[in-house]
């Protein structure tokens, strides 16, 4: 159906709703790929040092997509402060070295950047921005890129 918009506000508010669902398509798709990374980190090696809280495995959060200033807000992050059954070391120290391809401040063979190469196969090579477009053309809304 089509709308009259007479003005930049009442614009606005007519792609408020557009705008929304695809920051929250673009944040779930950062928080999917985060998850495989952490997987990955988990099954790639085995302590034989330490026992595993799993608690960094568990450690990603999504906050849903909300209006934001014109546009639209979604936050993917891991939550360290969560992480306290670590001994000698902080749920930031877990998430540093899991980003330093180390686990439990170890260097080992299998070496995923949890946080880095989430961003690497996201926003930098393009998947995220590709997504935006295909999800707005989805909508009949003229998009190039």
């Amino acid at each position: 159906m089509a709308q009259c918009i007479r003005n930049m506000r009442e614009l606005e508010k007519a792609l408020q709703p557009v705008l929304v669902n695809v920051v929250d398509k673009l944040a779930d798709r950062v928080y999917e790929t985060l998850n495989y990374y952490l997987l990955d980190y988990y099954t790639g090696w085995t302590p034989e040092s330490y026992r595993r809280t799993k608690d960094f495995l568990y450690s990603s959060v999504k906050v849903k997509a909300k209006p934001c200033k014109g546009g639209a807000k979604a936050s993917v992050y891991i939550d360290y402060e969560s992480m306290d059954n670590y001994v000698y070391a902080t749920g930031y120290d877990v998430a540093a070295w899991a980003n330093s391809g180390l686990h439990g401040g170890l260097d080992v063979s299998h070496k995923p950047h949890v946080w880095d190469d989430t961003m690497k196969n996201t926003i930098d090579n393009g998947s995220l921005l590709q997504l935006a477009v295909e999800y707005l053309k989805s909508k009949g809304i003229s998009v190039r890129a």
